[in-house]
Order: structure tokens, then C-alpha cells, then sequence
């Protein structure tokens, strides 16, 4: 380690000190490591395929188009925020850290009970929807118990590796960053030179085959969009293990929502004008995306390419895991759940937070068991997350009408921090209304 280096893991120590934390874990991970981490668990090939089925049925190739677009939009005025927030308070926990500081005790505590509950959320879906994908592929025969296998083989594998040290799951999500972009590349080669079966203007078809209302309709499949760029704090969660935390949390959450945003519209444009058959497609339900590969490329080259998606599936589930069991794991540090000082203990050999990395993998086994329905597991990630983001935003809200707007880091917005922020939080507010219930559970308008 050079003198510029140690200087800096001092300063980055001292910083953690001030908050009133010591450095337990270790500080390993650079710039692209953590934007990797995010860029993995948002993962386009995850939450866009996995839900590609539901988009179809909720909108049609509008909202593969549209909907992707206008959720975009507003997503980044949430990553914007909080990037800021990351900025000024770099601690494992973050979000948290971030209410706690700036809203009190209270704010801080409800905002930590919804990421948890959020990151339970996030890893079921996760994994579940993984384990579905590997089913069909491998051709098990598709039952709960065996999907439930599965998930436990795919959710034991995340946490060994996360037990077993932060260098290994930083060089698996370097990795993954970019073998994200790699396979997307790759899908949009081979999908172009087979040549496209529809015409650009079949991105702007809406199609719906719910029995809602077409604007309805519409609202409802933004769930795909919502759902696909959600686990960004990931990069804050991380900070305690990150170099110069102050500079490469926010931007590794900015750039990784960036890069998501256009490699994940262009993916699903090049799938989309690939459907030889709309009416086809959707009656595929869940399983379009694999239908569609296999009829447009073959069913070699096709099942190719979704399990190099299942690979990439597979690699946002162990970052998904890293971001949780460090949210736990601060969570816990400050009392905040039972047996807390069961959750905040640190592996002494691997410096991990060892056991809140196995009470996720139990807590969310028991989840996926609990909840039958797949987009209600979806919907409780994305409402859950999304509340845990803006609870911190609010309270620099109000901390800055009140006179006291807490510290600003080196990366911030400037004069637009404000506007910004409350058109964040006003689009959470949205789609935790919109997504309160699963749309099979709603009655016809």
C-alpha cells in the first residue's frame, strides 16, 4: 500500500469515527467496485427478463418502450438524492444513518424496518424467479417443492461466498459489471444479425391482456421498470468497505442507474422487435422471454442466451446479498432489531458480518415459502425499498426548512438538490400507492 493510499484509509477511518463508528470490516473495494455492486444488483437481466412476461400482459411493447422511458425519469431524481445523502454520510447501514442524522431516532428506525423487510423482499424475488427460470431450462418438473430447492441451492451458494469475504464477492460483482454488459452486447449482435421480425414503430403498440382499463393497464406494468432498477444503495451500503467513500458511493450509484437505464432499454427494444407474434408472446405468460429466444434464434441458441441471463441472475442475488446483510449488519450495531448483538457479530477470520448474512438467507427461505404469489413478492420489494429511500430525502427535506440541513458532501447538485428531491419524493408516493397489491388482486375498474 503506497503513502497516498494509507493516508486515505486513515482519513476514510476517522470520518467513520466521527459518525461514532470504528472500522470492523474490511476496506477493500475501489471506485468500480462499487459501482459494480449496484450496477450488479439492479442487474437489467435480471428484473427486466424475469418480468418480461408481466410487461407484455401490462402494456405491451409500449411499456418495454414508454414505461421503461418515463420510469427512468424519475428513478434518477431518487438516485440523484440519495447519492448526495451517500456523499455526506458514507456508513454501512446508510439509509438508515442518513434519517437517523438528519430526522431523529424514529425516522431512522422505520427507515431501517423497511430496507430490512425490503432486502428480505429483493433477495426472494431474486432467487425465486432464478430458480423458476432453471426449471424450465433444465426441465425439472415444475412443482413448489422444487422450486423451493431450488431457491435454497441458488440463496446457500450467495451466502457462503458473502461469509467468505469481501475479496471474493468484490471480485465476483467487478465481474459481474462486466459480464452484464457483455451478454447484453451479445444478445443485441446475434438479435440484429438474425434480423429483427417487427418494425421500430412496434415499440409505441400498447397491448393489454388483463381486462383493465388501457391506461390502468399501463400504470400497472410499470411494476417491470420499478422492479428492474431498484437495489442502487447498494453502493451506500457498501461505504465502510469502499476507498474514499465520500466520492465513489454517489457516483457508483449514479453511473450504475446511467448505464442500467440505456443498456436495459436497448435490451428490451431488441427483444421486443424480435416477437414474431404479439398475441403469441403474451400468451406465453411468464415464460415469454425464453419462448421468444428460442422461436426467434432457435432452441439451441436461444436456451444459450437465457442461461447466460440465468448467469447474470445469479451474480445480482450474491450482490443483493452483500448490500442486505450490511444493512442488517448496521442495523444491528446500533440495537435496532431483536438479538442485535447476534446480527452485528463479525467473522474474525473473514471480517464479514457472518451471521446477518445467515439470518437473510433463513428470513428470506421463509419469505418465498410465505408468499405464494410472485408480483406480491415484488411488489412488497419495490414498495419497501422505495419508502426506505425516501424517508432519508424527506428528512433532509424538512432538515433544510427547519434551518438545518445537515452536512453537504463534496458530491452534490448544488441549487437543484431541492427541486430534485421533491420530485423524488413525490414519484415514491406514487408507486407505493400504485403497488400495494398485486394486480391479480384488484377487481376490474
Amino acid at each position: 500500500m503506497d503513502h497516498r493510499s494509507k493516508s486515505q484509509q486513515e482519513q476514510d477511518a476517522k470520518d467513520l469515527q466521527k459518525m461514532g463508528y470504528a472500522q470492523e470490516l474490511l476496506r477493500d473495494m475501489g471506485g468500480f467496485s462499487n459501482f459494480a455492486i449496484s450496477f450488479s444488483v439492479i442487474s437489467i437481466l435480471t428484473g427486466a427478463t424475469q418480468l418480461y412476461g408481466y410487461g407484455l400482459q401490462h402494456g405491451g411493447p409500449a411499456q418495454m418502450s414508454f414505461g421503461w422511458l418515463l420510469v427512468s425519469i424519475f428513478t434518477m431524481m431518487v438516485a440523484l438524492s440519495m447519492a448526495e445523502l451517500a456523499s455526506a454520510y458514507p456508513t454501512a447501514g446508510a439509509l438508515y444513518h442518513w434519517s437517523s442524522f438528519l430526522g431523529g431516532r424514529a425516522m431512522g428506525w422505520f427507515t431501517a424496518c423497511f430496507n430490512t423487510i425490503g432486502q428480505f423482499a429483493i433477495l426472494a424475488g431474486i432467487d425465486w424467479g432464478l430458480a423458476n427460470f432453471v426449471i424450465g431450462l433444465t426441465g425439472l418438473t415444475p412443482s413448489p417443492s422444487m422450486t423451493i430447492k431450488v431457491f435454497t441451492a441458488l440463496m446457500f451458494s450467495h451466502a457462503l461466498l458473502n461469509h467468505l469475504g469481501i475479496r471474493i464477492v468484490s471480485w465476483l460483482n467487478d465481474f459481474s459489471a462486466w459480464y452484464h454488459m457483455a451478454v447484453v452486447l451479445f444478445l443485441l449482435v446475434v438479435l440484429g444479425m438474425r434480423g429483427f421480425a417487427q418494425p421500430v414503430s412496434f415499440l409505441f403498440t400498447f397491448n393489454a391482456a388483463d381486462g383493465f382499463k388501457p391506461s390502468y393497464s399501463f400504470i400497472v406494468g410499470l411494476l417491470l421498470a420499478q422492479w428492474t432498477l431498484t437495489g442502487y444503495d447498494a453502493s451506500a451500503h457498501v461505504s465502510e468497505e469502499t476507498h474514499d467513500p465520500r466520492r465513489n458511493a454517489p457516483w457508483g450509484i449514479f453511473i450504475a442507474v446511467v448505464v442500467s437505464v440505456v443498456f436495459g432499454f436497448l435490451m428490451l427494444a431488441a427483444i421486443t422487435l424480435s416477437i414474431p407474434d404479439l398475441a403469441q408472446a403474451t400468451a406465453f405468460g411468464d415464460s415469454a422471454l425464453i419462448e421468444v429466444m428460442k422461436l426467434r434464434l432457435g432452441p439451441g441458441l436461444g436456451s444459450l442466451l437465457v442461461w447466460l441471463i440465468c448467469g447474470a441472475m445469479w451474480l445480482c442475488g450474491l450482490g443483493a446479498m452483500t448490500s442486505a446483510s450490511r444493512m442488517v449488519f448496521a442495523f444491528s450495531r446500533d440495537g435496532g432489531l431483536p438479538a442485535h448483538k447476534v446480527w452485528a457479530a463479525v467473522s474474525k477470520r473473514f471480517q464479514t458480518p457472518a451471521n446477518a448474512i445467515w439470518g437473510l438467507f433463513a428470513f428470506a427461505l421463509l419469505l418465498a415459502i410465505s408468499v405464494k404469489d410472485y408480483s406480491a413478492v415484488l411488489s412488497i420489494a419495490v414498495i419497501c425499498l422505495y419508502v426506505s429511500y425516501g424517508l432519508p430525502i424527506v428528512a433532509r427535506l424538512y432538515a433544510r426548512a427547519t434551518g438545518h440541513g445537515g452536512e453537504i458532501g463534496p458530491w452534490h447538485l448544488g441549487k437543484f438538490s431541492t427541486p430534485v428531491a421533491v420530485v423524488a419524493v413525490l414519484w415514491i408516493a406514487f408507486i407505493s400507492v400504485l403497488f400495494v397489491l398485486p394486480p391479480t388482486s384488484r377487481p376490474e375498474p
